[in-house]
């Protein structure tokens, strides 16, 4: 079965940091574009990191994130992290890791064709 399995969310205060890790089993995914986003009610999904396979050499992040957000890969362990520090309340939301199959690299939301279940993160003041 091919999936991808979020862990490491949670409570976190304002200012804080938090690594979230995305495990995939089923199938290789070193050569796939792998991103994080995150969805709220009020702005829906956005796409907040995405890194690429292949060697990793492409990273994107938007633009509330940069400098406090970090993505990586390890595929040897099919593991991608997202470290998330100086967090704000506006980086509550549910944090969903995915895979674009068969893209090297993507920064557009309809690549991502393989999701994990999500998981919340909530930072409180």
């Amino acid at each position: 079965q091919v999936q991808l399995v979020e862990s490491g969310g949670g409570l976190v205060q304002t200012g804080g940091s938090l690594t979230v890790s995305c495990v995939a089993s089923g199938r290789p995914f070193s050569t796939d574009s792998m991103g994080w986003f995150r969805q709220t009610p009020t702005k829906g999904r956005e796409l907040v990191a995405a890194i690429s396979g292949l060697g990793s050499d492409l990273t994107w992040y938007r633009g509330s994130v940069k400098g406090r957000f970090t993505i990586s890969r390890d595929d040897a362990k099919s593991a991608v992290y997202l470290v998330m520090n100086s967090l704000k309340s506006e980086d509550t939301a549910v944090y969903y890791c995915a895979a674009a199959v068969g893209r090297r690299f993507s920064t557009t939301d309809a690549a991502y064709t393989l999701w994990g279940q999500g998981i919340q993160i909530t930072v409180v003041s």
